[in-house]
């Protein structure tokens, strides 16, 4: 029997252990059902639609030809649901083949969803409440990081404020890649820089399928390249003796010992990942499964990838040429560069194909809760007092034990900095667990007491701020920038609307439409108005998928009208209406008001109707951004109210009869 003095002691390490687990278990449960419960009722977000049925082709048919520029692994992981509902969901390729032969994942995505028959808002649920795991694993790993680096009342308090991140409870549940991604791209990083301190075959097994799963969750896991130089660097110039366990144990004192070990290290784990990759695309360089309609192409060609590649064009080129990874993996990678080339964004009243330094970091700014932005200030603080206190000898295995953080921060944070890829504040997501780990230093038992107060007022005040936005989390702005209300001014696309909103739009519409009156709907998403039970007219959309929206003529009625397409981000239009650009509505219109002679014209016909329904949207929209909407739902929906003369004026009036109606419209 144990001795009495020490028995005591024994059960109180095993409650608090047990309490440990119950704990973390109910906050990442809470943080579970605060995301998941958020999503009843809305509908499929943008990119939803794409990762659903690309991750159920994969899974039920082994082929990969569909949306490849997005991770496999949070692909296949969503789809799983969908393996085991009864009965399981239509998705028959010969019966779209001309859709599978060119790789429509668009098309094939809304003919699944829509026009089979199959039972979306329960799989949607399914899946998003299957989704939400990377979000809890994410929140794990933060809690083991904080409580490692800083302490146990730490830990607690950087999963605290993690679970109530209107960021983290926006984006987890959604079918994408963005938490995946983060959980694998940190815990790359983190098990990579754990190798490094004691290189075993253990260590190097567990990081090669860190970094190989990072590689399938998102093309962003290139960065763990420039990472792990840099830690490589790093810890070869430490002061610390190298060990190495592999059959017999050595140690390595000089830098020139050091680093070629770890670049060997290193070159395994990249052997490992490289195998990983491969597992996930089932040992097969083709895309296209046999039995399935033949793949003509990918949903982008070589032709149009390969010329925009710049620096990569080689390195892609070379792995096609000898198959060294997967071909719907290196399309993936060449279709994200493409898309990353040259891509419309909005910011603050601008529009740019290029984007802007600063998109992100005022995107942080804007977007983050006004208590993670405290945790930021107070916790870089804090951490600068520690180093400037600290003897200059133990400066640097203090900056040690947080390297990997580091270096995982300013690489990402530099490479957003400089992406042109400006459409979303979920791309910086990665750095939130980041913020989350270091804010733990707050409540450390060597920090200051006053900060130890301060930090329950920044909790309290993070509840707040997500309950006020609850349960439109990705539309959450603080309220140093105008709060929700004020956000579609500032960011828009992923930041704000990404098409959730149609079921809370035909509630709109069944309880507040007038008998007989026209709707008119322009919506960024890829939901279905006559699925959500939507009687209405389309107007100009972004992407029309699969299909060509038929010319509607402009009457009175309500305009519904999302915050992408009322800030014309994607209109080849956008941006103020000029001189110039009321000539040319004018002449399209005459244009189009002499009937065609033959086909010849019929068909010029077409393709000028498309960009006069562009102009004549753009000027709509250049009308109603400086008119008060009547309602605004989920704070990216804007529902107009138009009247005869309104529209009138908004539409076929002369340039002074708009600037009139725009003088009402703002007096309003």
């Amino acid at each position: 029997m144990a001795p009495a003095s020490k028995f005591p002691g024994a059960i109180s390490a095993t409650w608090r252990s047990r309490l440990t687990v119950a704990g973390v278990t109910c906050l990442l449960a809470l943080h579970w059902a605060l995301g998941v419960s958020a999503q009843i009722g809305k509908t499929v977000a943008y990119d939803e639609a794409a990762h659903l049925v690309a991750g159920y082709s994969y899974l039920h048919h082994g082929d990969y030809r569909l949306h490849t520029e997005n991770g496999n692994l949070p692909q296949r992981w969503g789809a799983l649901p969908l393996l085991f509902a009864d009965p399981q969901p239509r998705l028959v390729p010969a019966d779209d083949e001309l859709l599978w032969h060119n790789s429509h994942v668009w098309g094939i995505a809304h003919r699944f969803l829509f026009q089979s028959g199959n039972n979306t808002d329960a799989l949607l649920l399914a899946s998003r409440a299957t989704m939400a795991f990377w979000s809890i694993a994410t929140g794990l790993l933060v809690f083991l990081w904080s409580r490692r680096l800083w302490g146990e009342a730490p830990g607690w308090f950087s999963l605290g404020l993690f679970s109530i991140s209107p960021t983290l409870l926006a984006h987890g549940p959604l079918v994408t890649s963005d938490v995946c991604a983060a959980f694998w791209l940190l815990a790359a990083a983190g098990s990579g820089w754990r190798m490094m301190q004691h290189v075993t075959p253990g260590r190097i097994l567990l990081s090669a399928g860190a970094v190989g799963l990072a590689a399938v969750a998102k093309y962003s896991a290139v960065l763990l390249l420039p990472i792990f130089a840099i830690l490589a660097v790093w810890r070869a110039l430490s002061t610390r003796p190298l060990t190495v366990s592999l059959g017999r144990e050595r140690e390595f004192q000089s830098f020139s010992e050091r680093l070629p070990v770890l670049a060997a290290a290193l070159f395994t784990t990249g052997i490992g990942a490289w195998a990983v990759i491969w597992t996930f695309f089932g040992w097969r360089y083709s895309a296209f499964a046999p039995g399935l309609p033949e793949g003509w192409k990918f949903y982008i060609p070589w032709e149009e990838l390969l010329p925009a590649a710049g620096i990569w064009r080689l390195p892609i080129e070379f792995a096609r040429q000898w198959h060294l990874l997967p071909a719907a993996y290196i399309e993936g990678f060449a279709h994200l560069n493409y898309q990353g080339s040259a891509r419309s964004a909005f910011l603050l009243g601008q529009y740019s194909n290029s984007g802007w330094w600063w998109f992100f970091p005022y995107a942080f700014l804007a977007k983050s809760t006004l208590a993670e932005i405290g945790l930021t200030a107070l916790a870089a603080l804090e951490c600068i007092r520690r180093l400037l206190r600290s003897d200059t000898g133990a400066r640097w295995p203090r900056l040690e034990r947080v390297a990997p953080l580091l270096a995982f921060a300013a690489v990402y944070g530099a490479f957003a900095i400089w992406s042109p890829l400006n459409i979303g504040h979920r791309h910086i997501l990665p750095l939130y667990p980041v913020l989350f780990i270091f804010g733990g230093i707050l409540v450390a038992g060597t920090s200051p007491i006053w900060l130890r107060r301060v930090a329950p007022a920044i909790a309290l005040l993070g509840i707040v701020e997500m309950a006020a936005v609850r349960p439109n989390y990705l539309a959450f702005f603080n309220r140093a920038v105008g709060g929700p209300d004020n956000g579609w001014r500032q960011l828009v696309d992923s930041s704000l609307d990404w098409g959730q909103d149609l079921p809370a739009l035909a509630t709109w519409l069944r309880e507040n439409r007038l008998p007989g009156e026209e709707a008119y709907v322009s919506y960024f998403g890829n939901g279905d108005l006559a699925y959500e039970g939507i009687e209405a007219h389309e107007l100009a959309g972004v992407y029309a998928i699969n299909r060509t929206l038929a010319w509607t003529e402009l009457g009175p009625g309500v305009y519904a009208i999302s915050a992408t397409m009322l800030q014309a981000v994607y209109n080849p239009f956008r941006g103020p209406w000029t001189l110039e650009r009321e000539q040319a509505y004018r002449s399209l219109r005459e244009a189009i008001a002499t009937p065609p002679a033959d086909e010849a014209e019929r068909a010029e016909r077409s393709a000028l109707l498309k960009s006069l329904d562009d102009l004549r949207f753009a000027r709509l929209s250049f009308y109603l951004r400086e008119r008060r909407p009547d309602a605004v739902i989920g704070h990216a929906m804007f529902i107009f109210r138009l009247g005869p003369d309104e529209i009138a004026g908004a539409v076929d009036g002369s340039l002074t009869d708009l600037a009139e109606a725009m003088e009402r419209a703002a007096a309003r």
